[in-house]
């Protein structure tokens, strides 16, 4: 009887691994929060299915290919039927690639842009089809919204607005947070979450009238501390808690709210070389002469290589991104957070589940180098 357990213990485990491995592959993702728990989930049962008597692994077996079936299902993709999109911060970047991409798929794309004579915005009127319309769509100026709102609703009419991606957002440049001048952290937080979110009070009546989704881009950053992104972090840890509170409050409404928080991916924006040599000198500006002692010139004129090496190892390939954001606007029943870049997913874990100490301690000796050190710690006391 002990050897029939046994064997009928090892084939649920394998039979449940088997399902594990299917919501694995088929949900290719690797942004999706949803399916490394249930892949987890799937084997801790198997393993559970080892010391329980034959009757209830049965049943928890069972249960498990009942859970693992009703995820499968809602992650089925709702029809596009045209649906309408509107994507902020595209005229490069993820935001361009987001907009070519829905409207390949059949989605009614708006897209806003900074500057509507752009390359990008261009690129877009010229490449995309006749369902695109280009909005010049500053974030940070409510006339702009205001003067969008107006042209979306003249265009969609009663067909509604299906889905607001917010993913218009700056990086600024990456240094120290004591020697951040408080006009960049203001940028970045007028930018990065004041804009996104005057854009979703605008536009959240023509959702919670389509029962749609709001997605949020924010970033790895704003779970994951690390040295000199005091500012970006901040301001993306402000916004995906915004996302947090407004899935919880417009659930009542039918609208779904997603967060994406992508690892490193080369787009552009931290700007190009000549906006780093202006950040560099308002950084030398707004220095007192006492950080200047303390930190030193030289000091300060490295960061731009901090910042060279740190896009040596981002991602070209935006697939990541733009499979997460489709889902999180497509699928029956979107997960709230999607974690899209090559070991986003087991930072954002280590650093909610590892001491504080140890994470300090790895986080130190990956990204801060010798020659990254202020000029006092290196003199003898």
């Amino acid at each position: 009887m002990i050897m029939v357990i046994s064997e009928a213990a090892w084939f649920c485990l394998a039979v449940t691994a088997a399902l594990g491995s299917i919501v694995f592959c088929k949900h290719k993702s690797p942004g999706q929060l949803g399916r490394p728990v249930v892949w987890l989930t799937g084997l801790c049962g198997g393993a559970y299915l080892l010391i329980l008597s034959f009757f209830w692994s049965l049943v928890l077996f069972s249960l498990l290919c009942f859970l693992m079936c009703m995820y499968l299902a809602d992650q089925e993709l709702l029809p596009v039927d045209q649906k309408a999109v509107l994507v902020t911060g595209c005229d490069s970047g993820f935001g361009h690639a987001l907009a070519k991409n829905l409207d390949k798929l059949g989605f009614t794309v708006f897209a806003g842009v900074l500057n509507e004579k752009s390359s990008g915005a261009e690129e877009l009127r010229r490449n995309c089809s006749k369902h695109i319309t280009v909005l010049q769509m500053d974030i940070t100026n409510p006339e702009q919204i205001k003067d969008a709102h107006s042209k979306v609703i003249e265009k969609v009419q009663d067909k509604g607005l299906w889905a607001l991606v917010n993913n218009a957002g700056i990086l600024g440049f990456p240094t120290d947070g004591e020697l951040i001048p408080m006009i960049e952290y203001k940028k970045c937080m007028e930018v990065n979450f004041f804009g996104p979110v005057e854009v979703t009070k605008a536009f959240l009546p023509l959702l919670r009238k389509s029962k749609g989704r709001l997605v949020n881009v924010s970033s790895m950053g704003g779970v994951v501390p690390l040295p000199k992104f005091a500012a970006y972090n901040s301001t993306k840890a402000a916004l995906t808690m915004f996302s947090s509170i407004m899935r919880q409050e417009l659930s009542a409404w039918g609208v779904k709210v997603s967060v994406v928080q992508p690892g490193g991916f080369r787009t552009n924006i931290a700007g190009t070389n000549d906006v780093w040599l202006k950040n560099e000198k308002d950084i030398l500006d707004h220095l007192t002469q006492e950080q200047l002692r303390d930190y030193g010139r030289d000091y300060v004129l490295l960061q731009k290589n901090f910042l060279n090496k740190f896009e040596s190892f981002t991602c070209p390939d935006f697939t990541p991104v733009l499979r997460d954001i489709q889902h999180a606007i497509s699928a029956q029943s979107p997960s709230p957070f999607y974690m899209p870049g090559k070991m986003v997913s087991l930072w954002v874990y280590f650093a909610f589940l590892s001491p504080t100490h140890l994470f300090d301690y790895c986080v130190k000796k990956i990204f801060v180098k010798s020659e990254y050190i202020p000029r006092a710690l290196h003199m003898p006391n």
